[in-house]
């Protein structure tokens, strides 16, 4: 099914008797990515402008948004959505790591007229820092709802951003990230991740019959859609850089097929079929292209396709096993791993193949690399007992471990390249998988919900 449209207002609102011009807040820039073979410039603090002269996270309070007129439409009363959108935010902007919400639960919901008049000393009362208002507007019925955005500096009684989105009221959630998003990027400068979608594998049935099939949800686990059915075994999903499609593959007995799944069409079609072993197909910035990699004759090897199809191009040709192709974001490096060297370690190759030369010497295995969307770190797998998730620059230096579980591994980077998503298996026979999510600080760390299983996330960018 075709998205609704979703826009950001940039026309005039009566509210409370004054005229309240929403307009988008400008993104910052991105980072300029580290040259080929450069070492990338120290982190920033992820903390710096959301934290107090004490480097505590900022207490930001969210409370209920208010209604003009209380009027009923498909997901429910208007009253209840501007409860459930400041949900969505306070959720969103705890997940970060970043911030303490207070709200909207335990908090009075404000007058309309407050939303553009913030009693500033009750919120410095209870110790807020920052203030997110709104309210949420509708004709009633399948009208499109309105739903406004305001955030507040309170000790300097100063609005920083104020912005209205106009969905249908099935999208009200993207309005919730949208909000998130903006509060986000005006308080840490960075760019945000709260309105996007995961790609991962459901999985159910026991370890020896396992049914795996590709779902997709919203980025906090809402919204959830199973799009294939079982039948077929389902592996290693990614999102296409335009958000039309999943690359993923697909196992019918000893057929193996990579398919490109359209998602506002839901319709698919086969790019490669194989007999041989295939997995972990990758996009290329421009879209134009896939990473993938097949077994032919004992050896395992990376190729390339056009994602119009045609004959596939070898880019390794090393004895052993070569997986895992990931594009720097100027598409002019794959990031990989190999075990030409006697055991999984991450290489670096030139887009044609040339220059492959080896970046991981830690100690332990390295495997599933995956390049941030920044240019400025790479993801990996670290095996050594357990299995950690992990990044390190482009040259292999600056090695940092996030996480700590039993068997962690698969990351993909959040659409600004500051959140990691995995999936974790517990130990013993029955082993459950599901999808968690880790900050660059390695801190802050928490589950994804699914409906059943989940394994091989796939972040896609910023919804358009």
């Amino acid at each position: 099914m075709k998205n609704a449209p979703f826009r950001v207002a940039s026309f005039v609102l009566l509210l409370g008797g004054s005229a309240a011009l929403f307009a988008q807040t400008p993104r910052p820039p991105a980072p300029t990515a580290p040259a080929p073979g450069q070492p990338a410039a120290p982190e920033q603090g992820l903390t710096g402008s959301v934290t107090d002269d004490k480097g505590d996270i900022i207490r930001i309070a969210i409370p209920a948004m208010p209604t003009q007129q209380v009027t009923e439409t498909p997901a429910g009363s208007t009253e209840l959505l501007g409860e459930k959108i400041a949900e969505v935010i306070a959720n969103d902007l705890k997940g970060s790591g970043l911030f303490a919400p207070q709200g909207p639960a335990g908090l009075a919901r404000p007058t309309m007229a407050e939303v553009t008049a913030p009693a500033y000393p009750r919120w410095a009362g209870i110790g807020t820092e920052s203030l997110v208002q709104g309210f949420v507007r509708s004709a009633g019925g399948d009208a499109q709802i309105t739903v406004g955005c305001y955030l507040y500096d309170v000790a300097l009684k100063q609005e920083l951003i104020r912005q209205g989105y106009v969905v249908a009221p099935r999208d009200w959630r993207r309005a919730a990230h949208r909000c998130a998003d903006a509060v986000y990027s005006r308080l840490t400068g960075e760019s945000p991740f709260f309105d996007s979608r995961i790609a991962y594998i459901a999985e159910t049935g026991p370890k020896d019959k396992r049914v795996k099939r590709l779902a997709i949800m919203d980025s906090d686990g809402a919204n959830h859609r199973f799009i294939t059915n079982g039948q077929s075994l389902a592996l290693t999903p990614r999102w296409s850089p335009d958000y039309k499609s999943i690359a993923y593959v697909s196992y019918i007995g000893r057929t193996v097929r990579i398919y490109l799944y359209n998602v506002d069409q839901g319709k698919q079609r086969v790019l490669y079929e194989t007999n041989n072993a295939v997995f972990a197909p990758r996009w290329s910035p421009d879209g134009r292209t896939l990473l993938f990699s097949m077994a032919t004759g004992g050896n395992t090897d990376i190729y390339k396709i056009g994602v119009n199809g045609g004959s596939a191009t070898r880019l390794t040709d090393s004895p052993g096993i070569d997986v895992g192709g990931s594009f720097s974001p100027d598409g002019k490096q794959i990031v990989f791993e190999s075990d030409r060297s006697g055991g999984q370690q991450i290489y670096v190759m030139n887009a044609d193949g040339s220059n492959q030369h080896r970046i991981s010497f830690g100690n332990g295995r390295f495997a599933t690399p995956e390049w941030s969307p920044r240019g400025d770190l790479i993801a990996f797998t670290r095996i050594a007992g357990n299995f950690r998730i992990g990044t390190m620059t482009p040259d292999g230096s600056g090695v940092n471990l996030l996480t700590n579980g039993w068997q962690d591994e698969a990351p993909t980077w959040s659409p600004n390249g500051r959140v990691l998503q995995f999936f974790r298996t517990t130990p013993g026979a029955k082993g459950d998988s599901s999808i968690w999510q880790v900050d660059l600080t390695g801190v802050n760390e928490r589950r994804i919900p699914t409906p059943v299983d989940g394994s091989d996330p796939s972040w896609g960018p910023l919804l358009p």
